[in-house]
């Protein structure tokens, strides 16, 4: 192959990469990088903070800016995770600002010559393990109102799926209220993913979540041996007056009854992770509130990690099976 015209090529090849490389969602030489969307509920911001900060192969993460994004982000922050944050409503030409069909049709006469048509597979492999993730942190007190929770969550969905590849549900099905995701949903034309335990099944609520399982949670009930047990995370400590029932549908989470004799078990479930500073103090004056005995439970993040790997892989096998 002439030697200067492969330069030449290379150079322009070169220069518009420089060019186009920034907030894409087709990098990697024109390769187009999957995009998994996940619509996370403020509980588990803990757990996904966790799971993203160590995923060594995110191309790219970007925030949805919002009034309740401000704790992730610090946790983020915290463990020198890079990301990008922008309106939900900007992020489609965020992902779009690429210009990434320019760059195949610039590329595709040169697949004509082996040199080209080799490193062009070398990118793909380098490439074909990378995805983007979007993240969209709904808010806390949606827990309050079911029906209001359900109607945010299904909003959602429909208006991150024009420009996801695959949207996680970081939410377990709170009570059954998101438990019918996938027939509603049945023609999406976008795959949706779950929190799953070990046996398949949809996890239950962000508790199920914390325990590693539907199974682990009853196990744990279990141990407290027919005693009325609140099960408090970082998330719940610190912001459980949140919750509170204000008389609508909602979580069975109300400080009248609470205050019942036969609640009288303030668990304290550690992870093991430890963003705030105050998970011990926050438990402490919530049993003291409720008159509460504080008893300590082990948890783990485990299953958090493995949806979030099952959701990542799963869009990554689709979009490679499509020739991206």
């Amino acid at each position: 192959m002439n030697s200067g015209l492969s330069k030449l090529a290379l150079s322009g090849l070169s220069q518009f990469a420089l060019r186009t490389l920034p907030d894409t969602r087709v990098q990697n030489g024109g390769l187009e990088i999957p995009v998994l969307s996940i619509i996370a509920c403020g509980m588990l911001e803990d757990e996904l903070a966790y799971v993203l900060s160590h995923d060594r192969d995110l191309k790219q993460l970007i925030i949805a800016e919002n009034r309740d994004s401000f704790g992730f982000l610090r946790k983020l922050k915290s463990e020198g995770c890079a990301h990008r944050t922008a309106p939900l409503d900007r992020v489609p030409m965020l992902l779009k600002s690429g210009h990434g069909s320019d760059f195949r049709r610039l590329a595709k006469p040169l697949m004509l010559f082996p040199f080209f048509r080799k490193m062009h597979e070398d990118m793909k492999l380098r490439g074909g393990q990378k995805v983007t993730v979007v993240v969209n942190l709904l808010r806390l007190g949606l827990h309050a109102d079911l029906d209001l929770l359900k109607s945010e969550v299904y909003r959602n969905i429909r208006e991150m799926a024009s420009f996801s590849d695959g949207i996680l549900v970081f939410y377990g099905t709170c009570g059954h209220t998101l438990g019918k995701l996938e027939e509603d949903f049945a023609d999406l034309g976008c795959p949706l993913y779950f929190l799953k335990d070990s046996s398949g099944e949809n996890l239950e609520d962000c508790i199920s979540v914390a325990f590693g399982g539907n199974d682990a949670y009853a196990e744990a009930m279990l141990a407290c041996r027919g005693t009325g047990a609140i099960y408090l995370t970082p998330m719940w400590a610190s912001s459980w007056k949140l919750m509170e029932n204000k008389g609508k549908k909602a979580v069975d989470f109300d400080s009248k009854y609470l205050k019942d004799p036969k609640y009288s078990l303030a668990v304290k479930l550690d992870t093991g992770l430890d963003y705030d500073p105050d998970f011990h103090n926050n438990v402490r004056e919530f049993a003291r509130c409720f008159n509460m005995n504080i008893r300590n439970m082990k948890g783990s993040v485990e299953l958090a990690k493995r949806s979030y790997e099952n959701a990542r892989e799963a869009v990554i096998r689709a979009c490679n099976g499509k020739g991206y």
